[in-house]
Order: structure tokens, then sequence, then C-alpha cells
């Protein structure tokens, strides 16, 4: 619990140092943001602070804290060391940065802020890359809650169903509608039960591994028969949204879009990342205690409900809310497996529209406008769905995808921002380092995983560490012909 509660006190001192350094690199001012300038009653409409801290959260947040978090806890607890200084230094920044950046653009998209920077070609490239990644998104959080829910009673397809014609209603209406009135109960929802389970660690305060006891790949030394995975680069894409994740810079302009002044930007940016950072550090101390109570993997309490090291993150959830917190922990555990997913889900549907919209440049405020896009979406998701469905491994197989091209998309962001900052003349070692460093992880993942190119460890690294200094390189050459052209 020691290196619990230091990670804890790491990321609070984070915010209120690191973040204000961020935010005197970027350097807030008064001018009118996009809120104002640009309402229009649909997706540019002034909320107040706290929905939009709220939203904000929820949107990047959903479930990818917990189950990445407690997937992420099999590494041991040098998974703590990811969580607080990728959230810090990595992830906060990249939040805080793009949602700024956007603001700044008029509530440019993702995709629009990488053309700007980094070409025309990379921005096709980031169109057709992120719509992809937000319909992965909407799909694989449309099967695991009907899933769930099927369980509870109704069949599956119903629920599948009942589901779509949801995320169809919230991205067509009109922010505030849908969205700014259950995401603040849900985000609350998920707070509640984080600082909960937080009051429960401490009152327990279980015995669980401490880094300095086992600075090792804990998972490899467990169950060294089935567990494969090491922790570079696996740890860094395993536990994404409680670190970095390139999913929230498709979601922090539509808060971008929402605030009525620069000056609240790190709180809702940077410090919703903080936040998503704290409840990840508590599921991660939650599932070290599950795998690894006195040293014998599994729920001791209820060994008949879990199969020890190999549950699953959805009933990791489940058993220990509903032991810890009772009948609430029943209802909050469905709320974080289930509601928390669904409203990822609607955003990244939500933000695919106006991605697209963005770049067909069309108005958005005619209904028939928006139902040009979002049908050619939801075919694509369903066909998708379709697919995973009769494919006995089919949500393993998008989920894996998905969470490579999440840190893809994350690498292609930071360089965005490192190119924009060195433009304005401002400190862009805090979006350079973490750019290089995601990109080694994302590149050595792609040649070292089974669903990409499989090679051996002993292949997989050095082209790793090669695509490092490809980038180190390219970069040096650019920063120098860069220099010239502003001299000039």
């Amino acid at each position: 619990m020691i290196t619990f509660l230091l990670s804890l006190i790491a990321l609070v001192f984070g915010y209120f140092f690191y973040g204000r350094f961020v935010e005197h690199v970027f350097g807030p001012d008064n001018r009118v943001t996009p809120a104002i300038s640009k309402a229009d009653g649909l997706d540019f409409i002034v909320l107040p602070s706290w929905k939009v801290f709220m939203i904000q959260f929820l949107n990047i947040a959903g479930t990818g804290p917990i189950f990445g978090a407690i997937m992420g806890a099999k590494f041991g607890p040098i998974a703590y060391l990811w969580i607080v200084f990728g959230c810090i230094f990595a992830g906060a920044v990249h939040d805080y940065l793009s949602g700024m950046l956007s603001m700044r653009h008029g509530g440019a998209g993702q995709p629009e802020l990488v053309g700007h920077y980094l070409g025309k070609t990379t921005k096709s490239v980031m169109l057709v890359f992120a719509t992809l990644l937000l319909i992965m998104v909407g799909t694989v959080f449309v099967y695991s809650p009907a899933e769930i829910l099927s369980s509870v009673g109704g069949e599956k397809m119903m629920w599948v169903v009942i589901i779509f014609i949801y995320y169809i209603i919230a991205t067509l209406l009109p922010i505030d509608k849908i969205i700014g009135r259950i995401y603040p109960i849900f985000a609350f929802s998920l707070l509640f039960m984080a600082a909960a389970l937080l009051v429960v660690l401490l009152a327990k305060w279980p015995a669980i591994p401490e880094l300095w006891d086992h600075f090792y790949n804990m998972g490899l030394a467990t169950e060294p028969e089935t567990w494969k995975d090491q922790v570079f680069p696996c740890l860094f894409i395993t536990i994404a949204c409680g670190a970095i994740s390139g999913f929230h810079a498709t979601q922090t302009p539509l808060m971008a879009r929402c605030l009525d002044s620069e000056q609240k930007g790190r709180p809702m940016f940077y410090g919703a990342m903080i936040t998503e950072g704290v409840v990840a550090l508590i599921w991660a101390s939650v599932a070290s205690w599950f795998f690894y109570n006195e040293g014998e993997p599994g729920y001791a309490s209820l060994p008949a409900a879990v199969n020890g090291f190999h549950t699953s993150a959805a009933a990791v959830v489940n058993i220990v809310c509903n032991d810890w917190l009772g009948v609430m922990g029943a209802i909050l555990a469905m709320l974080g497996v289930v509601a928390a997913p669904i409203t990822s889900g609607d955003t990244a549907f939500r933000s695919a529209r106006l991605i697209v919209a963005e770049w067909l440049k069309l108005d958005q405020r005619p209904i028939a406008k928006r139902l040009y896009i979002c049908v050619p979406l939801f075919l694509s998701s369903i066909l998708m769905l379709l697919w995973q469905m009769e494919n006995p491994d089919g949500f393993n197989v998008i989920w894996q995808y998905f969470g490579w091209s999440n840190q893809t998309l994350s690498v292609f962001t930071l360089w965005t921002l490192t190119v924009y900052l060195v433009r304005e003349g401002k400190c862009y070692w805090i979006t350079l380092i973490p750019a290089l460093f995601m990109t080694t992880v994302c590149s050595t993942f792609l040649f070292v995983s089974k669903q990409a190119f499989g090679l051996s460890e002993s292949v997989a690294y050095p082209l790793g560490g090669l695509c490092l200094l490809v980038a180190i390189v390219w970069f040096c050459l650019w920063y120098r012909k860069e220099s010239r052209r502003l001299r000039a």
C-alpha cells in the first residue's frame, strides 16, 4: 500500500506543479472561445464548468481506467510507474494541449489539427484512421454491455438494438439534451465507486506487492506457461486510458466547443486526466490484491466464483464491488461495466460525425445533413458488430486492434503538438519526449504482436529501436529546416 499512497500523492503534486508548468508553456488568455463565437445550439454551446468536467471525465474514462488498470496489474506494481509518469508527463499533457489547441483553432477536430501542422497527406491518413478507430470504439462498447445485460434478462440482440437506438439519439441531438444531462450522473457514480473503494482499501490496508519488492514482470513469474506479455511494449498498450490514450484527442474538441474561457482549460483537460489516473491507481491496487493476495493468486473468499489470475476484468469489478460495497456496490458495478462503455460509445460516434462533417464542410444544424453522415457510420458499425458476433474471438481481435490504434493515434497527436510548440517558440520537450517514447512503444508492439508481424523479440526490439532512431533524425532535420524558416 505504500507504493499506492506514494503514487496517489505524486499524481496530486503532478496536477498542481507540472500541470501549472504546462499551462504556463501554452499561455491561455482571455480571447473569445468557439463556444461563444461559433455558438449554434447543437455542438458549440456554453456549458457550466462542473458539467464540462464531468462530461470530459466520462468521455475519456468509460471502462478504460478500470479494465486497463486491472489487466495491467497482472504485470505487477511496475504498472504504478506507468500510470503515474504516463499520466503526469504524457497523458495529461496530451489531453490539455490537444483541447487548448482545438479551442485556438475554432473547435477543430483531431484530424484537422494534424493536417494543419503535419500536412495534408497526414491529415487524409488521420481522417480514415480516426474515423475507423471511433467506429471500433462504438462497436466494442455495444457488444460488451449487451452481453452483460443479457445475463440479467433479455436477448443479447435486443440489448444491441436498444443501445444502438440510444447511440443514434445521442449522436443526433444537441449535446446539452442527452449527454449534458445524463453524463454527470454516470460520472458521479464512477467517481463515487472509486472513492468508496479507496476508503475500503485504506481501512483494510491489504498486503499487496510493493514496487521495491517486485520490480519485475509478476505475470510472467506467476503464470510462465500462459503469460507471454512483456512489460515493454505490452504494459504501455494495455494501460492506455489510465496513462495516455489517443482516443482522448478525439474527445477533447467536444468540450473545447463548450468552454467559455481558456483559463478553465487546466482543470477541465489536465485535471480530468489526472482524475482518471487516480481511478486507474485505485483499480490497479484492488486488482493487485485480487491477483496476489498473500502470495496466492485469486480471490480467496470466493474461490468458486473466480479463476484466479485469469479472472476477466469485468468479473473482478463485479466480485469486488459486490463484496466490498454490498448492494450499492452491485449497482455501481453495473453502472461501471455497462453505462460507462455505452457513454464512451455515443461520444465516439458523435466525434466521428463531427470529424467527417468538418472534412466535408457540411453544416450540421439541419438534421438531414447529420443523417447523411450518421447512416454510413452506423451501417459500418453494424457490419463490424455482426462479424464480431459470428466469430468466437471477434471481440478480442477488434479490441487488440483498437488498443494499438488508440496508442498510435496518441503518437500523431503528440507530434502535432510538438510541431505547434516549436513554431510558437515554446518548450517543445514536454511533448517531444512522450512522442518519441510512444513512437517506440507502438512500432515495437506492431513488430512483436501476433496480430501484426509477429516477429521474434530478438528482431522486433532492434526494429523498434531503429524506429526511435529514425524519429530522432527526422525531428532534428525538420527542426533545423524549421529554425531557418522562422529566422528568415
